[in-house]
């Protein structure tokens, strides 16, 4: 799966948010691609999970939530699908922070169709932190 983490103001200085993804702190730009499609030609299902999966690492390395004394794991991952997507097209994830609990952050995501100037799918994840070697929770901090 090719996937870029390019930020649409790198790629265009008088790129304007669709107003929907106005709220949203991060933008992920996801080109979708021939394979990505199924036997319905339409992007599968499990895909999605790999683009908010590439989003939410962009987010959080936007962040600097990664460093060597902690680890971050998935714990919850939900997709609601609205209208089919097809090649060609690109998708902009936006991503942010829904709720920041203690050891927990819910994040939100919300797939906008550049072809189809509308949502087309949205979700939310649930991470946790842990220590290095996994063994307890670590919380959370504002910045990251």
């Amino acid at each position: 799966m090719t996937t870029y983490s390019l930020n649409p103001n790198s790629l265009n200085p008088n790129f304007e948010k669709p107003e929907v993804l106005s709220k949203f702190a991060s933008i992920y730009v996801q080109p979708i691609i021939w394979n990505d499609m199924d036997a319905f030609n339409h992007v599968n299902n499990v895909v999605y999970y790999r683009y908010a999966e590439s989003a939410r690492i962009n987010y959080l390395n936007e962040l600097g939530a990664f460093n060597d004394e902690v680890t971050t794991v998935l714990a919850q991952s939900s997709c609601t699908y609205l209208k089919p997507v097809v090649f060609p097209d690109t998708l902009l994830i936006g991503v942010r922070t829904k709720k920041l609990g203690n050891t927990s952050i819910v994040m939100e995501y919300c797939y906008y169709s550049q072809a189809q100037q509308s949502v087309v799918a949205t979700g939310d994840s649930v991470l946790v932190r842990l220590n290095k070697d996994a063994s307890a929770k670590v919380a959370w901090t504002e910045g990251a």
